[in-house]
């Protein structure tokens, strides 16, 4: 736990004291109100001619974004204070000035006085704090920037969308983190997931060297719920076999989209009636630009180069956008378009598991005489399948496929947006948005193992040295052992399309509606070509003893050498993951005095069809001669900790071109789909009180949803197909109360819900690892997960970019889905089906008829309690003197427990960010870091489970202004090179390597032009 490491407890009470410093000094005094200034602003709009005053004398004001239209402003010339320049625009007007304790001036809409001395609390649309102020026809999902906060000069870029985030933050009921881009088309990472983790309870995995997918509050990526410009959207990308492979569930790839085409992330940890359900853990909502977001510049055209160190390539990115209004700004248009190449390498060591020879089920070694043995077994009694006792060396952990590993991957992201606006009077907004995406992967992995797996029977040890554990092999030799040289290329595409409109219309004062309708496609489609050189009978040994993840190792013949393989086992597989997406919804909303009742149904249809194909005639060859290549890669293993050494592998082109002749041909037996429908209505409540002079806003309702799923798949030849259907009841209410101008309680209950994995729900064959000895079989019956949410808050607010909060959150899962396991024979009804599998190879495969698979099968167990804390700390040191009032800082710190062990749950994770920030020059330098996790429960192979090492990833960036329109980028992404660590735990006692890789930092010089 945190409190048990003193290291971290110390960081701990060095951030607070310096923080308790800090905010111990008011971080925002009265503005100046004496000061003369000169003004020459004509008549024109009110928020125009504010923006005047603003511009002139840098204050920080808030005004609702109804005055950008109001007409017929008085004239401001002349020398006035800023608060008779202010008396003097008002006059007149319906308007009044006003200033927060924090020293923040405020215009909004006066109350008649008839309301004001006769009606409390006072109604909905008249609220006087700016943090109370209501904004109709929105959704809880959408956070409009109803008032405008205008900083002064100083507040820019890093700065500037942390205060409007925060703001964001204040403004909502329930629980909301926002992510703001700091320019036009400038996030503030280069990956979406990567600036996702800066977010408190949010966690992040990798893959090739970028951010893929979220854990939150300890659930995992299944758990967390996507939108994009208000309707839930699927992708799916593919990756390596560690990392997922090709994702067939619910879970979003946030590596399918360049952050630049987004302009705000908001992560909402809290439901409401209004929002649609799906998301126990939360909901992430993605906005792209729209025309009328008040863009500073019309035009944005940005270049990067791209150097990682590890593979010594420059790779290049394009940016630009695009935006326009006409017609007094009541009609919009906005085009963006993102390029970028990346190259990456994954270079390391793995043993793909470690496992036992009695567990493995190949059966003891051959002979345990004239075996060296160093070191004692802590197993006395070691018995194979049939209770027979033999040598405990069979009961010792062996890696499976010792081997050096190298994946290589050239990457291309594309993608473009497209946002039409139309607002033809007051009462009614058209939005129409577009965006597509697409990202290439050319994969070639390379990996050099010896061959253990299912084989222990046949491999004879020499040596056996035993770790003071007395449960793993440190070291070893071996006798007839075969090496097997795997080449694979795997080439991926994934194509994403989304197209939406809504449309929001005001019918009088107090009746307004809002609508929605939109399609999402997710396709996804792998090539993979896989072949294996089988070596001569060799011996070989290894050994862990001075580096536990990479061992010495030493080969009794020349692996360079082709005439020592065959070539064999041709596996050329062919996947697509095709899911779509269409909502159509409906919000009303009745504004009363003191209360707003919002009401509305939603509709969705949710496809998922995963097809496989495979070519299934491949020619072994009895020598690889004339088919093989020298390793293609330089540089290989030249940064790595641990020795690493290029080896000879296949020319798969050149087999390709020579030895196939046959296309890919469907494979029912392993293909399926399903239709999911949902049909949803909500009642929702909320209302603006005065609470003994304190304002509280309050959020209560219920929805019901009906969801009917359809599965389909195939049986041997037939076709199968089940249905499922349930209803639920969601509830949920939320409560802020302001004690004060800078503290804010917020509690809320919800009760939530996430449906089934669609990979879990196929009825029909069970998907074959012959590799791992498992069966996996679908569940089509499976009901969803329903978890109770309480959560609450103490947030202070110091000043309008600080704010110091404490957050206590719990999960009653009444229900989750779980995976239970048994080893077993295979039913023989299987035979035929696993014997036409082109992935089955007798040779190099347990055989299915003698020895008991594990069959894993999803279903619904009763769930558990999860709960944690969260603590948030931001702030700019404007206090201090120059230059250090230019700093700032923010960070947080979540723990999450739970009763259970659940997947992608660490129980402690950190963000820190330090910031420095003038007009000309800016920077920062984040580090997040996680505590170990697991990521597979039960593990494979005897494991009882599977873990990956916590990381700690530093990043920079910063920016240079050479002018008013051209600015200079530099960002480094995993400034320390940090190493990704997988392992298996054994018997559960025991920490086992599995993958211990690296991808290298990556340096990022950029230049913008704004015009």
């Amino acid at each position: 736990m945190f409190w048990k490491s003193p290291r971290r407890v110390a960081n701990c009470f060095a951030t607070c004291a310096v923080g308790l410093f800090l905010l111990s000094t008011p971080l925002a005094q009265a503005q100046d109100t004496h000061t003369v200034y000169s003004f020459n602003i004509d008549a024109q709009t009110l928020g125009t001619a504010l923006d005047g005053i603003v511009e002139k004398t840098g204050a920080q004001l808030f005004y609702p974004n109804e005055l950008s239209s109001v007409q017929n402003s008085q004239a401001v010339i002349g020398s006035y204070t800023l608060d008779e320049a202010l008396k003097l625009l008002l006059e007149g007007t319906n308007y009044k000035r006003g200033v927060t304790q924090s020293g923040v001036i405020y215009v909004l809409n006066a109350p008649k006085e008839s309301q004001a001395s006769n009606v409390q609390p006072a109604p909905l649309s008249s609220q006087l704090s700016p943090q109370t102020i209501p904004t109709p026809n929105y959704s809880e999902e959408e956070v409009p920037p109803t008032i405008t906060t205008l900083e002064t000069v100083t507040v820019t870029r890093y700065r500037q969308s942390l205060e409007k985030a925060l703001y964001n933050k204040r403004q909502a009921i329930s629980q909301l983190e926002s992510i703001i881009a700091e320019d036009m088309g400038k996030f503030p990472d280069s990956n979406l997931a990567e600036s996702i983790q800066r977010v408190p309870g949010v966690a992040i995995s990798r893959e090739g060297g970028e951010g893929r997918q979220i854990t939150l509050r300890g659930l995992g990526p299944s758990f967390t719920r996507t939108t994009l410009n208000g309707m839930e959207v699927p992708a799916s990308t593919d990756g390596l076999d560690s990392s997922g492979g090709l994702n067939t569930g619910r879970a979003f790839d946030f590596n399918v989209f360049a952050s630049d085409l987004f302009s705000r992330v908001d992560v909402h940890k809290t439901t409401s009636a209004s929002m649609e359900e799906g998301g126990i853990a939360g909901t992430v909502a993605l906005f792209s630009p729209k025309p009328m977001d008040n863009h500073p510049s019309n035009l944005v055209i940005a270049s990067n180069a791209r150097y990682n160190n590890l593979t010594g390539q420059i790779d290049p990115s394009l940016f630009g956008l695009w935006n326009g209004t006409y017609k007094d700004d009541k009609l919009g248009f906005l085009l963006s378009a993102s390029y970028s190449d990346r190259s990456v390498r994954q270079e390391g060591f793995g043993t793909v598991r470690w496992t036992t020879p009695i567990i493995d089920g190949s059966g003891p070694f051959p002979s345990e005489q004239d075996v060296e043995v160093i070191g004692t077994p802590s197993v006395s009694d070691c018995a194979d399948s049939s209770e027979t006792i033999v040598s405990p060396i069979n009961c010792l952990w062996f890696p499976r496929l010792p081997r050096p590993d190298f994946f290589g991957n050239s990457q291309t992201r594309s993608g473009l947006t497209g946002s039409f606006q139309y607002h033809p009077n007051d009462q009614t907004k058209l939005t129409i948005d577009t965006l597509m995406s697409s990202l290439i992967n050319r994969r070639n992995n390379y990996n050099f193992f010896e061959f253990f797996l299912s084989s222990f029977n046949e491999v004879q040890p020499t040596s056996i040295q035993i770790a003071d554990n007395g449960k793993q092999v440190e070291a070893a030799s071996f006798d007839n052992v075969e090496s097997f040289v795997e080449s694979r290329k795997q080439d991926s595409d994934t194509e994403f399309f989304q197209l939406v409109a809504n449309i929001q219309h005001r019918f009088t004062d107090s009746l307004s509606i809002d609508a929605l309708i939109g399609s999402a496609t997710s396709n996804s489609h792998r090539e993979e070509y896989r072949y294996y050189m089988r070596s001569i009978p060799h011996s070989y040994s290894f050994d862990f003893s001075d580096n536990a993840n990479v061992p010495d190792v030493s080969y009794g013949y020349d692996f360079n050498d082709a005439s020592n393989f065959s070539l064999i086992d041709g596996r050329l597989s062919s996947s697509d993951v095709l899911r779509n997406n269409t909502t159509a919804r409906i919000d009303a909303t009745l504004d009363l005095d003191i209360l707003r009742i919002k009401s509305g149904l939603s509709y969705n249809k949710r496809t998922t069809e995963y097809q496989v194909a495979y070519i299934s005639d491949f020619p072994d060859q009895d020598s690889a001669s004339g088919f093989t290549q020298a390793f293609p890669y330089n540089r290989y293993g030249f940064k790595f900790d641990g020795p690493l050494f290029p080896f000879t592998v296949a020319n798969i082109d050149k087999i390709n071109a020579v030895l196939l002749t046959s296309p890919f041909v469907k494979n029912y037996a392993q293909s399926w789909q399903t239709h999911e429908n949902t049909l949803a209505a909500f009642l929702e409540l909320q209302a603006a009180l005065d609470l003994n002079g304190m304002p509280l806003r309050v959020n209560s309702g219920a929805r019901i949803v009906e969801t009917r799923v359809k599965s389909e798949g195939f049986t041997q030849s037939q076709q199968v197909m089940s249905r499922n259907s349930y209803t639920n009841l969601l509830p949920s209410a939320s409560l802020s109360l302001d004690t004060s101008d800078n503290w804010t309680l917020r509690a809320s209950y919800a009760r939530n819900m996430t449906r089934p994995s669609f990979n879990f729900l196929n009825p029909g064959n069970p998907a074959f690892g012959y590799n791992t000895g498992t069966v996996v079989t679908g569940n089509p019956y499976l009901l969803p997960s329903i978890s109770a949410d309480i959560d609450f808050s103490v947030e202070w607010y110091p000043g309008s970019e600080s704010l110091v909060s404490f957050n206590i959150f719990n999960k009653e899962i009444k229900s989750l889905i779980e995976i239970s396991e048994s080893r077993q024979l295979i039913d023989p009804i299987y035979y035929s089906t696993i014997e036409a599998d082109p992935e089955y190879d007798p040779n190099v495969t347990v055989d299915f008829r003698t020895v008991p698979y594990l069959h894993i099968t999803p279903s619904n167990e009763e769930g558990g309690t999860l709960r944690g804390i969260e603590v948030i700390y931001q702030q700019p040191f404007s206090i201090l003197p120059s230059p250090f009032d230019n700093f700032g800082a923010t960070a947080n710190y979540t723990y999450v427990k739970a009763d259970n062990k659940i997947t992608g749950l660490s129980e402690n994770s950190y963000n820190f960010t330090l910031y420095y920030e003038e007009p000309q020059f800016g920077g920062r330098i984040s580090i997040n870091t996680r505590d170990d996790y697991i990521i597979r429960l039960p593990g494979e192979n005897g494991n009882l489970a599977e873990g990956k090492n916590g990381q700690t990833q530093v990043d920079v960036s910063a920016f240079y202004n050479l002018n008013d329109k051209l600015k200079l980028t530099f960002e480094i992404v995993n400034l320390t090179d940090e190493y990704e660590r997988i392992y298996g735990t054994g018997d559960g006692t025991l920490n086992l390597p599995r993958e211990y890789n690296h991808t290298g930092a990556q340096y990022l010089l950029g230049l913008r032009i704004i015009l």
